[in-house]
């Protein structure tokens, strides 16, 4: 059972006293440029595998290239890799999760609403690309995400997720309790 509404293309609310699902409003990961350089490191390898297989000096081998190839990528190209996959930031409908971690997972959140000032940060190359830092500063915590991608959009998303979360809050704290039964008679 929903709340109706007087606007067109307003989102559906719940009604008051009962419970509000919580979906995901949008998942996301740090900026990818971080990995350009891994990409590079990568090329390059290939590159000089490439020109030096069957051409090394007398006491190398292949299997040495190979092998120091094989090193330099793994540390230069799959590790970071892996670092940014395995952080994740989640906003839903009730909070912001980040979450890090291959091994050891560790887990941070934050509630809309309870509320939190937005603060963003932009350098000059996270303008060129879109991205910026928002750093959420709650009552009992902060949260900082770093290199957003879009993060005006990110932005904006959190602001209206906090006015509706604080709307709902305060709806339900003033809420009028539904009585079971006919309504009384009127005067």
């Amino acid at each position: 059972m929903t709340q109706p509404t007087a606007y067109q293309g307003r989102p559906v609310t719940p009604a008051p006293g009962s419970a509000a699902t919580e979906l995901r409003v949008a998942r996301l990961r740090s900026h990818a440029r971080r990995l350009v350089w891994s990409a590079l490191v990568l090329i390059g390898v290939a590159g000089v595998v490439g020109y030096f297989w069957q051409n090394l000096p007398a006491p190398f081998e292949d299997w040495m290239l190979f092998a120091a190839a094989g090193l330099i990528v793994l540390l230069l190209v799959v590790v970071p890799y892996i670092r940014w996959l395995s952080h994740t930031y989640t906003i839903t409908t009730r909070r912001v999760i980040e979450r890090s971690g291959l091994f050891g997972r560790r887990r941070s959140e934050l509630s809309h609403a309870r509320g939190y000032a937005i603060s963003e940060r932009r350098g000059p190359l996270q303008r060129l690309w879109g991205a910026g830092t928002l750093t959420l500063t709650g009552a009992d915590r902060t949260l900082r995400l770093a290199n957003v991608p879009s993060v005006r959009l990110v932005h904006e998303t959190l602001a209206d997720q906090v006015e509706v979360s604080q709307i709902l809050a305060h709806r339900d704290s003033h809420s009028i309790p539904i009585m079971p039964g006919d309504p009384p008679p009127l005067p």
